[in-house]
């Protein structure tokens, strides 16, 4: 088992990455079939459950970046793929889900610096909520990453 990993069911292939945030359910960040790699829905929480791109004040305003919320999607997503080892440039297929289409214009921005117009086929669409309410954006992937024979 790689050292970054743990919980790797031989089975299955499914993964719950250590140095990653956990799981707030019964299911692993990484999961092969095949040649193929299949990333939960992943989001800007760190291991230490804060958000990022969610600043807080004294008063209880939050400050929202989808941003700096993206960028650490896409980077966490990357630290996942890496543990079975695949890149970004082995993604085929990404989902996206932003809380605020609003938003689609800074998500768009910071996408651009991962992936070109070669990149996954994609897929955006604006939903009610995310299970914590300092999250605006989730993104789920699948990479094409073949078994070595």
């Amino acid at each position: 088992m790689n050292p970054t990993q743990t919980g790797q069911s031989a089975t299955t292939g499914a993964t719950v990455v250590a140095g990653k945030a956990t799981p707030r359910g019964k299911y692993p960040h990484i999961k092969r079939a095949g040649d193929l790699l299949f990333v939960s829905g992943t989001s800007s929480r760190l291991p230490d459950n804060r958000i990022a791109g969610a600043e807080v004040d004294a008063m209880g305003t939050a400050t929202l970046d989808i941003r700096v919320q993206t960028r650490a999607v896409i980077e966490n997503i990357r630290d996942i793929l890496a543990t079975a080892g695949a890149t970004l440039a082995d993604v085929v297929e990404i989902s996206t889900f932003l809380v605020n289409m609003n938003d689609f214009g800074g998500y768009n921005q910071v996408y651009g610096e991962f992936f070109d117009a070669d990149g996954p086929a994609r897929t955006t669409v604006a939903v009610h909520q995310l299970p914590h309410p300092q999250l605006l954006i989730e993104i789920k992937a699948v990479a094409y990453k073949p078994l070595a024979r």
